[in-house]
């Protein structure tokens, strides 16, 4: 999972989690109607503000706004990244 990739200041990278495939009684959801995953895990992170360290670390599971952060590609792989304040908690 090492990506060479350093956020700055209170920015983190997120590799999102993959989208339900199936609903809970086992329909098959197209592409078209996935929605966005909220969840992630946290990738790569800044080392915060001067008066604000970071509270996320690399590894950690977390809940995230439907539509936070911007989707950028690194090595193929598409990732999330946006401003802790963006994220709602971990798990």
């Amino acid at each position: 999972m090492g990506v060479n990739f350093k956020p700055l200041a209170d920015r983190v990278l997120i590799e999102p989690a993959p989208a339900e495939q199936t609903t809970a009684s086992g329909i098959i959801i197209p592409d078209s109607a996935k929605e966005k995953p909220l969840r992630g895990k946290v990738v790569a992170a800044g080392s915060g503000k001067k008066d604000e360290p970071m509270t996320v670390n690399v590894g950690d599971d977390v809940l995230y706004g439907q539509y936070s952060g911007t989707e950028i590609k690194i090595d193929g792989t598409t990732y999330l990244i946006m401003r802790e304040s963006d994220i709602y908690g971990i798990f």
